[in-house]
C-alpha cells in the first residue's frame, strides 16, 4: 500500500525547491527592471502582466525539464541556477533588442510586453530543450 507514495519525499523536495527557485528568480527579475511589476499589474497594466508572465513561463519550462531529467536534488538545484542565469540573459536580450522596453511597459504599451515576454519564453523553450542528457 505504501508503495504508491514511495516517491512522495522526492516529489516534495523537488516541488519545494522549485517554488523557492521561482521566488528567487522573481525577486532577481523584479530588481533588474526599473519598474515595480506587481504595482503595474495591480494597476491593470496588461503589458507588464504579459512581460512578467512570459519571464515566469520562460523560467518554468527549464525548471520542468530539469526536474524531469535530474538524477537527484543536487542536480536539479544546479540546473535551476543555470535556468535563472539564462533567463536573466533573456532579460538583457529583450532590453538590447528593443531600446526603452521598460519605459514602454511602464506606459502600458502592449507590444513591448509581448516582445519582452516572448523573448523570455523563446529562450526558455531553448533552454529547456538543452537540459536533456
Amino acid at each position: 500500500m505504501f508503495g504508491y507514495v514511495a516517491g512522495l519525499p522526492a516529489f516534495l523536495s523537488y516541488f519545494a525547491f522549485g517554488l523557492l527557485a521561482y521566488a528567487v528568480f522573481a525577486g532577481i527579475y523584479t530588481r533588474l527592471t526599473p519598474h515595480d511589476e506587481m504595482r503595474l499589474i495591480r494597476a491593470g497594466n496588461l503589458s507588464a502582466t504579459i512581460a512578467f508572465l512570459g519571464a515566469l513561463a520562460g523560467f518554468g519550462l527549464p525548471m520542468a525539464s530539469a526536474a524531469a531529467n535530474s538524477v537527484n536534488i543536487i542536480d536539479f538545484i544546479i540546473w535551476s541556477i543555470i535556468g535563472i542565469v539564462v533567463q536573466i540573459l533573456a532579460f538583457y536580450v529583450a532590453r538590447a533588442s528593443l531600446p526603452g522596453i521598460h519605459e514602454k511597459i511602464g506606459r502600458g504599451e502592449i507590444s513591448a510586453g509581448v516582445w519582452g515576454g516572448g523573448i523570455a519564453l523563446i529562450i526558455g523553450i531553448l533552454n529547456a530543450a538543452c537540459m536533456t542528457y
